[in-house]
């Protein structure tokens, strides 16, 4: 077999990833064809297909699917060497992939990145946001450096700090503004609105009231808090958000905030990283500087 080139194990996972020539190609920043020459070139080296080919898409094989688990630990490695040049300098540079949750980012990207510039000028901050698991797959992957979302996570290969606590707040429509918050116990009565599937905070939500995670639910679920909030005004229903978010969902919306009386509900938000990571001394001073810019927000 011909030598494989990095060039080619990159095209090969956006290929992958996508399931589409163009869409890859983009994703690559390059055009259609060079990437199907590249594609095809490392086939031919391989001596056997690595992708289906059908009408409006394509796939992985058997063997393509064997060979990416180890081009992907091939891709990750190399990226790992950058790493370790970049943990060898005097300070943090070059790129830095950070990842957050949606239940997170609207409310703190501003100040985080703010500050992450101000104090390491020559970082090149790259930010994903998306569900808890992308976050964690892309972690395991070598895709992102590091992650802001509610802990724990409980992997031995990650290490994770705690940055702050938070509790949920209770938003009604403007007309309950006099009622009393009510306990977990009777928000089971209530026609609770929640995020969709796949978000930590639906199922932290569901642990307060005592609702099993699982159980079924018809038309109450947004993908937003935003979406959760605009419906309460609407008189759907209740929601809870994070402290962090009230200022931003409840400004424009005809709603009351309750706070809840006894134990209210809570998260904990914290940063995880790879512990094999060559960046984790820096990570570690990139978590302090998170966490002092959320406490200011």
């Amino acid at each position: 077999m011909k030598d494989l080139t990095l060039r080619q194990l990159r095209y090969f996972e956006a290929l992958a990833a996508h399931g589409h020539f163009g869409r890859a190609a983009e994703a690559c920043a390059v055009s259609q064809p060079a990437l199907s020459v590249q594609i095809k070139e490392l086939e031919e080296s391989v001596g056997a297909r690595l992708f289906a080919r059908e009408p409006r898409e394509v796939r992985l094989t058997p063997l393509g699917e064997e060979f990416l688990a180890r081009a992907l630990g091939i891709l990750r490695a190399v990226d790992e060497l950058g790493d370790l040049a970049q943990a060898a300098r005097a300070g943090l540079v070059g790129r830095l992939r950070l990842g957050v949750i949606p239940t997170i980012a609207p409310y703190v990207l501003p100040s985080i990145i703010g500050a992450l510039k101000a104090a390491h000028p020559d970082v090149d901050l790259h930010v994903r946001e998306t569900l808890t698991s992308g976050l964690l797959a892309d972690l395991r992957d070598g895709k992102l450096d590091a992650a802001i979302l509610a802990l724990p996570v409980s992997e031995p290969s990650l290490a994770e700090t705690p940055l702050f606590t938070e509790k949920f707040l209770l938003v009604r429509p403007e007309s309950a503004a006099e009622a009393p918050a009510p306990t977990a116990s009777a928000l089971v009565g209530e026609r609770l609105l929640l995020l969709e599937e796949g978000h930590c905070f639906r199922d932290q939500a569901l642990a307060f009231c005592g609702m099993p995670a699982g159980r079924q639910r018809d038309g109450l679920d947004g993908s937003s808090l935003s979406t959760l909030v605009q419906m309460v005004a609407s008189g759907i229903g209740v929601t809870l958000i994070p402290e962090m978010a009230e200022a931003v969902e409840t400004r424009s919306a005809p709603v009351s905030v309750a706070r809840f009386d006894g134990p209210a509900p809570s998260r904990t938000i914290g940063m995880v990283w790879r512990r094999s990571s060559p960046l984790a001394s820096h990570l570690t001073d990139v978590a302090k500087i998170v966490g002092e810019a959320i406490g200011d927000v």
